[in-house]
């Protein structure tokens, strides 16, 4: 044996040997890789075959609301006016405090009125004098002393007479200001001695109850939200739900938005909420009871079917389904599942028809409320 043909072998001993004494621990170190761990997918079952490490949720019939709309809105006070005098004049008088509620027809405000008193007075004293003087015409052309014309003039005059005073008292009832509507009237922005126009501003009356709520919805929508249609909302800082129906859609979308305004009308009897707090809206459409469902990230299309996985005896079954109506987190299974299935939650991606699992937890299957 050569030189050369001893260094191989004594170095082919030598790898041998430290092979040998370093195996125990190189197969310490791979058995401990392939254990379960938090960072590791899962671990070696029987056989040497992986195991996945899952979530499972075993199917149980349950109601799935669906279509369920969500909108923004606004809410509108049923009535609302500027509150202004139809002539000009000193205001003389304020009969409202600020922030109350006042009934229609209620005297709010009134500016002077003594020159037309005044001169309704004056009229006043001449109607009896007319009256008599009509009277004794009358008397005097049933007994043919006087003429139909000498009649038909003094009867003029007492007409004449009785229009002015209406007139009078139109305009008298022009410097009073009176509620329209019942509601909360706002912050008086007069005073007495000021002067009042048909341009300035009293003070806001605004109908709190009902209440309505406009909202937009798209052209998908329309044919879906009609008056009469119930819906729910919501406004901020409130733990409450509160009830509304749908009373009118508008006449055609707004041809720069594409969106249809509709209104619901709420009945806020305890004035609880107030104009002008926007509401994030709910609109039921459709409740389908004792329905199978399943989180829609439990599902995944492939070559064009949809599939699951169930739990069946220690591995992954695929299951082709047939869905049906969805929610942003849910879908309905028309087919493919049914109660009582382990539906397997988490790691659908990895997992193979067949692969052996380990459901780690399991999880309610209900959907978010």
């Amino acid at each position: 044996m050569n030189k050369r043909n001893k260094i191989i072998v004594f170095t082919a001993i030598g790898l041998l040997i430290l092979g040998m004494i370093f195996l125990p621990q190189i197969k310490s170190l791979v058995g401990w890789s392939n254990e379960k761990s938090p960072g590791a997918p899962g671990r070696t079952g029987v056989g040497g075959r992986q195991k996945l490490s899952v979530t499972g949720s075993v199917l149980v019939p349950q109601t799935l609301k669906s279509d369920l709309y969500i909108a923004r809105g606004i809410l509108l006070p049923d009535e609302e006016v500027n509150l202004t005098f139809e002539t000009s004049g000193k205001i003389t008088e304020i009969h409202f405090n600020e922030g109350s509620m006042v009934q229609k027809g209620q005297l709010l405000a009134k500016v002077n009125d003594a020159p037309l008193q005044a001169e309704l007075k004056k009229l006043k004293t001449q109607l009896p004098l007319a009256e008599d003087r009509v009277y004794r015409q009358k008397t005097l052309l049933e007994k043919d002393a006087i003429s139909q014309e000498t009649y038909q003039s003094v009867s003029t005059d007492l007409e004449k007479l009785k229009a002015d005073i209406e007139l009078i008292q139109s305009r008298i009832d022009q410097t009073e200001l009176r509620a329209p509507f019942s509601g909360l009237i706002g912050l008086r922005q007069v005073s007495v001695g000021a002067y009042a126009s048909p341009t300035v501003e009293v003070s806001k009356l605004t109908k709190i109850s009902p209440l309505k709520l406009e909202f937009s919805m798209n052209e998908n929508q329309v044919s879906i939200i009609r008056p009469g249609t119930d819906i729910s909302f919501t406004v901020a800082n409130d733990l409450s739900t509160y009830s509304a129906e749908v009373y009118a859609v508008e006449s055609q979308l707004d041809p720069k938005t594409l969106t249809l305004k509709a209104r619901a009308r709420y009945a806020n009897t305890d004035g609880k909420l107030k104009p002008g707090l926007s509401g994030n809206i709910e609109a039921l459409l459709n409740e389908i009871p004792n329905a199978i469902v399943i989180p829609s990230i439990s599902s995944i299309t492939e070559m064009g079917r949809d599939i699951a996985y169930v739990y069946k005896n220690g591995v992954a079954k695929e299951v082709e389904i047939i869905k049906g109506q969805r929610t942003a987190s849910h879908v309905q299974i028309l087919s493919g599942l049914s109660a009582g299935d382990t539906l397997l939650t988490t790691g659908v991606m990895q997992l193979r028809n067949g692969m052996s699992v380990d459901i780690a937890n399991f999880v309610p299957n209900a959907i978010e409320k």
